[in-house]
Order: C-alpha cells, then structure tokens, then sequence
C-alpha cells in the first residue's frame, strides 16, 4: 500500500480529539475517498457467503470455485510491484479513479458470468482494480485530512471495519435472492463512488513532485534479511488466513444468510483485533511475542476448524473461523509493523511495505490455489486445516528468527497497511 512517510505529529490537540469531532472537521474529499474505501472492502467480503451457491448454481468443482481468490489475490501480489510506480508516473488521482473503474465493470460483468471461468477472470480484473485503489486511498486520505495525522487514520479505520463487516451481510441478504445480485450491487455502490472521486478530487500535482518508485524498488528492499524473513513468515501465516476465506464457506455448505452472518463476526472481530488488542498485546509482551503468541492462537483455531470438518458439526467450523478473527487482527497490525520497523531509513516505508506484501500476497495465492486440490488428493475436507496448522508451525519458526525487535509501540498505520491482505 502507497502511504505517505512518517512524520511527526505536531497538533497534539488535535489528536486528542474525538472520534466524532475528527470526523466532522474532515473536507469532502477525505470523505469521498473514505466512502469508495469502505465500499471495495464490503466487496472484499462479498463472495464469501455465496461460495456455496455459486459452485451449485454454475454446477462447478471446489477446486475452480476457490480459484476466485486464487487468482484475485495472485493479481494483488503482482499488483503490489506495480501500484507504486502507476502513482508516480500517472499520479494518485488517476491511478485511484482507474483502480475504482476495473472494480465497477468487473463487479458488473460478474452479475452476468454464465459459468465458473467467466467469473474468474472477471475476478482477474477486480483484484488488479482493488489493488490499484486501496494502494492510493490512504495516501489520499492522509494528505487531505485535517488535523493531525492519526485523526485522518481514525477515518481510515472506520472505513476498514465498516467494510469488512458489513460487506458479508450484504453478500449475505442479497445472495438470499441470487448469487448474482451482490456484484451487481457492488457495481452500483462502486459506480457512484468513482463519478464522486473522478469530479470531485483535486487534480493530480506534476510528476516532478512526486516521489519516484520504480517497479523494481518493492524486490530490493528485500535485501534487508529482517523484512525478508518477516514476509516469508506472513506469507505462510496468510496461506491460513485464505484457508478460511476460501475453503470455510465450501466446508460449512451454508445458506449465503447464515455464511454471512458467520463472516460479520469474523470481519469485526478482524477490525478490532487490529486497533484495539494488537497495541495492547505489543505493549504487554512485544512485538515478536505478540506475533508469535498470535500465530500459535491461529494455528491452534485451525485444529478445531480440523475436528469440526471430521465429526461432521458446522458450528463447530463457524465457531472457528469467528474466533479466527481475533488472531487474524493483530496479525495483520503486529506483522506489518514488524516488518515496517526493519525497513531501514534508506528505503521509503511504501516500498517496504510492498516488497513485504508482495512475499504476504503470493503465499495467499498458492494457498488459495492448492486448498481445494488438498482435500481432493488426500480425499478428506479436512486435510486444508492439517495443512493450514502446518502454514502456522511454519509461519512460528521464520518469525522465531527475527532478531533485534524489542519496540513494544505500534506505529498508527500499521493496521492499515495489515489490512491490504484482505
């Protein structure tokens, strides 16, 4: 995700305002941004509660079901080379505006996918549109706030959570009627919100003012061998984490009412974990504590998603994916800062953060891919969850190698760069 570099903040009044009285003092065009962010991360968790009715109504296999985040996030992973430099060299305006376009006509044309392959290239689109928007949006969003810096984080915040907590209920009450009606909803939702960014964002300043990023920049950075192993680490931890996202709602075979409601709770346990629970935990114990705690937590979910696949208890495997977002949350903030506070001064936090992103997405992407064929090559449903447990041991022994983190302060954006994964 492109942000802006840290600076200090020097409005201390100010960022100890309200949430209510930070929200009100922001210009129209934090709010307009805020509103187009919200609405990609609903999207984010649409197809989750109509996985199930999907592949029944286009009559297609597991294994190309679950290519619709296979494919999605191996466009992120690719895209997190790519975004910076689209910024610098077109600007953030219309690299965001472009971003939003791919999600209206991916999220359109996926309302009328006459098979399982349509609909995964249209997926191919959504995740580069994605991609392009949620790496420009924080950026923006920071550099139009008023007040201090953290006031304009808090807008992002509530943005992520909104979101990803209402975007499976809305997969969910639509999905009720059809499988089809989400993505075109979201096409509505995302349309209106591209007119509100394309006509009322200010103009993109001349390149010569921006930072330059080559495609290249996000792979150098990872010299440094802290971030490196940071990002394996999150690499394997996200293959679990699209375990769930992919594999639960095939697992659990639920109506898309009741897969939503089980993925509200995952999406605001998530929210809050990552702005509430991680600093606390980074404060009580560390970071790398912290992390490490997290990821057997994770791992240790995973093993009751595992027996409620076995002894055949769906509740048992929605109770795992609820609690899944706890973890998942301060993952997403401890991981990243992790990772960020290793970047070393003479590489920009945004390259940084996408060279960390890119090791986080491709994990995601092989995992996503392989989830289905799991269960299929060693004939048990459950086999994802062995092997999810086993991302985590895994994930436990790269972190274990991190040396030389002892900062127990969790920088204000470190949530926001986690949430990019989703």
């Amino acid at each position: 995700m492109t942000v802006t570099e840290n600076t200090p903040t020097t409005d201390t009044a100010s960022s100890e305002k309200s949430l209510l009285a930070t929200f009100r003092e922001q210009p129209r065009t934090v709010w307009i941004t805020a509103f187009a962010a919200t609405i990609a991360f609903m999207g984010i968790g649409l197809v989750d509660p109509i996985l199930h009715s999907i592949a029944e109504a286009l009559e297609a296999p597991a294994e190309k079901v679950t290519l619709l985040f296979g494919v999605y996030v191996g466009v992120q992973c690719v895209a997190m080379l790519l975004t910076g430099w689209a910024a610098y060299r077109f600007g953030p305006k219309r690299t965001l505006t472009v971003g939003l376009a791919l999600i209206v006509v991916a999220a359109g044309l996926s309302a009328f996918a006459d098979d399982i392959d349509q609909l995964i290239a249209f997926r191919v689109i959504w995740g580069l549109g994605n991609a392009l928007f949620l790496a420009t949006a924080l950026a923006f969003i920071v550099s139009s706030a008023v007040g201090s810096r953290q006031g304009a984080i808090m807008m992002y915040e509530a943005a992520l959570g909104l979101g990803l907590a209402v975007g499976p209920l809305l997969g969910a009450t639509l999905g009720e009627w059809t499988w089809r009606a989400p993505f075109g909803g979201t096409a509505l939702l995302m349309l209106f919100g591209a007119v509100l960014c394309a006509f009322m964002l200010p103009a993109d300043a001349p390149r010569a003012t921006r930072d330059r990023v080559r495609i290249v920049d996000p792979l150098k950075a990872l010299r440094n061998r802290t971030l490196s192993i940071s990002g394996i680490g999150s690499a394997f931890y996200t293959g679990a984490l699209f375990t769930v996202i992919a594999w639960a709602p095939i697992a659990m075979g639920l109506r898309p009412i009741h897969a939503g409601l089980i993925f509200f709770g995952w999406g605001l346990l998530t929210a809050l974990a990552g702005v509430f629970v991680a600093p606390a935990l980074a404060k009580a114990l560390g970071e790398k504590a912290g992390v490490l705690v997290a990821i057997f937590a994770y791992g240790s979910i995973m093993v009751l998603a595992g027996v409620g696949t076995v002894s055949d208890q769906v509740w048992l495997i929605g109770l795992a994916v609820v609690l899944s977002g706890l973890p998942s949350g301060v993952l997403n903030t401890l991981f990243t800062d992790l990772a960020m506070s290793s970047g070393g001064t003479d590489t920009p936090r945004s390259v940084s953060s996408a060279g960390f992103s890119f090791l986080r997405w491709m994990g995601a992407a092989i995992a996503a891919v392989l989830v289905a064929y799991l269960a299929k090559w060693f004939g048990s449903d459950a086999a994802p969850w062995w092997f999810a447990t086993a991302y985590c041991v895994v994930a436990l022994g790269a972190v274990a190698l991190i040396q030389g983190v002892a900062d127990d302060e969790i920088d204000d954006d470190a949530a926001l760069i986690g949430a990019e994964e989703f």
